[in-house]
């Protein structure tokens, strides 16, 4: 089964020294997944378009900006969700979101 990882908040240290850490860390993590990452993700950019039922567009993102994403293949959610509290995004304060996805085959 598929599971679709959403982040929220966290974010980039200033630092070119820092950044290269905080990579670091998301190497290690997913180097610890294996496999089970279908899809690394990226981040996002934070330009969004939102589109309404009647068609209509508008630049306004969702209630809360999610910030990226990944896709992780595991036998279950608790198991999903286990995995996905290693993330290094959690650890700079921001949140996970994970979405079981409904396999139609």
């Amino acid at each position: 089964m598929k599971y679709l990882l959403v982040y929220y908040g966290g974010g980039m240290p200033e630092t070119p020294a820092a950044q290269a850490r905080v990579l670091r860390q998301w190497d290690k993590w997913f180097s610890k997944l294996g496999p089970a990452v279908v899809d690394g993700g990226n981040p996002f950019t934070g330009a969004v378009n939102k589109i309404k039922a009647d068609g209509t567009v508008t630049k306004v993102p969702a209630a809360q900006r999610a910030s990226g994403y990944s896709i992780l293949e595991a036998d279950s959610l608790d198991k999903a969700t286990r995995m996905a509290k290693g993330c290094p995004i959690v650890k700079s304060g921001g949140q996970i979101a994970v979405y079981e996805t409904f396999n139609a085959m």
